[in-house]
């Protein structure tokens, strides 16, 4: 298997200028960001006034009871949804004006995604689930399957590229799923629930896995999660009650609740 570190970008002709790292800029940085959604003559506010600070490099589980904001939250962060007010700034664009077309542009080519379903095409191998998101980017042939390939390496599945994802275990629908998230080496990882669907072992196995590519990569890795087992692998917990982040002698108290 392939080391991480040797999964690094290669510049292509069709591949937009990345972010570098940047000093004392932090990854993801939220102030007074508020989502309000009106159901008819209804005001519901899913985030109150959320201010947010996770540095380049971190690896943080965002918990919270249901209903408490935690994936609204990962949607504006991820430039999936708008907030009714307040800024979000992704390693120091501000990202709340842009338009749909450059979120677009910006989610394919700096952000990768993992969901608790896996959101695999079932029609389509692990090689071919990964090497779309690269034929989409409009990355040619060799840079493709190279790509693909080394980061179906990284999450040791080779031997399994060929295979369909009714013929792999959830914890290898995961794994390809990771490496879709990685294939076009992005800064920021936001994943919804990616245990959500597996056993401790399994659970444990990817955790281990994302702590490795933060750290080897420097990449920055954002988990909504109700699972208690990633406390053991994160670099914080932040904990989101009543869409607000809440203070972290709050959070310690939710834990022991909990």
């Amino acid at each position: 298997m392939s080391s991480i570190s040797e999964f690094a970008p290669v510049a292509t002709a069709e591949t937009p200028k990345r972010s570098r790292p940047v000093s004392g800029v932090a990854a993801i940085e939220t102030t007074d960001l508020w989502r309000i959604y009106h159901l008819g003559s209804l005001e519901v506010a899913a985030l109150q006034g959320v201010n947010l600070r996770i540095e380049q490099g971190s690896f943080v589980a965002l918990k919270g009871r249901s209903g408490s904001g935690k994936t609204t939250l990962l949607n504006c962060i991820g430039g999936l949804d708008k907030p009714s007010k307040g800024q979000i700034r992704i390693l120091g664009e501000e990202i709340g004006g842009w338009s749909e077309r450059k979120l677009t542009e910006w989610r394919r080519m700096q952000v990768g995604f993992i969901f608790q379903s896996f959101g695999l095409m079932p029609s389509l191998s692990a090689y071919e689930n990964v090497e779309l998101i690269l034929r989409i980017s409009g990355v040619k042939g060799k840079e493709r399957h190279k790509r693909s390939v080394e980061a179906l390496d990284l999450v040791g599945l080779t031997p399994w590229m060929d295979h369909r994802p009714f013929e792999m275990s959830g914890g290898q629908q995961q794994r390809v799923a990771i490496a879709r998230s990685l294939v076009n080496q992005p800064k920021l990882i936001l994943a919804d629930e990616p245990t959500g669907e597996l056993d401790s072992n399994t659970a444990k196995e990817i955790l281990g896995l994302f702590q490795s590519i933060v750290r080897e990569r420097n990449m920055t890795f954002l988990m909504v999660t109700h699972d208690s087992l990633v406390d053991e692998f994160v670099d914080e917990v932040l904990l989101l009650r009543d869409g607000q982040v809440a203070s972290k002698l709050d959070a310690e108290e939710e834990a022991v609740e909990q």
